[in-house]
């Protein structure tokens, strides 16, 4: 199975900058589609960033601008890059990947990011 395991995570003000990583092994399938997600505690978890071969890269609204995708396929690690961050990017980073098919889908733990004004 595929493992996944992202870091990067912490406490920033707003306006600040982090950047997360997502390291990806076990069975993994090329090519292949990777996704960011986050959600706060009670809340709809959201698709902040995807990247794929056939479609490329799509950002939600909310983030477009200030967040950026990229991936190192050398190491199978994701990045996104955080920049200009504000309060309400407050909540937990889920990567996720996702086989070629779309039948098969790893998640790893999350990682905390908070966003104070």
């Amino acid at each position: 199975q595929v493992h996944v395991v992202e870091s990067g995570g912490g406490l920033v003000q707003a306006g600040g900058s982090l950047r997360l990583s997502c390291a990806a092994s076990g069975n993994i399938f090329s090519p292949n589609a990777m996704a960011w997600y986050r959600q706060a505690p009670g809340n709809q978890r959201e698709l902040v960033a995807h990247m794929s071969t056939s479609l490329g890269t799509y950002y939600a609204d909310s983030v477009k601008g200030r967040f950026t995708i990229s991936r190192d396929n050398t190491r199978n690690t994701v990045y996104l890059q955080m920049n200009s961050l504000k309060p309400e990017d407050t909540g937990v980073y889920y990567c996720r990947y996702e086989s070629p098919d779309s039948n098969i889908y790893a998640w790893g733990q999350g990682t905390q990011v908070t966003v104070s004004s």
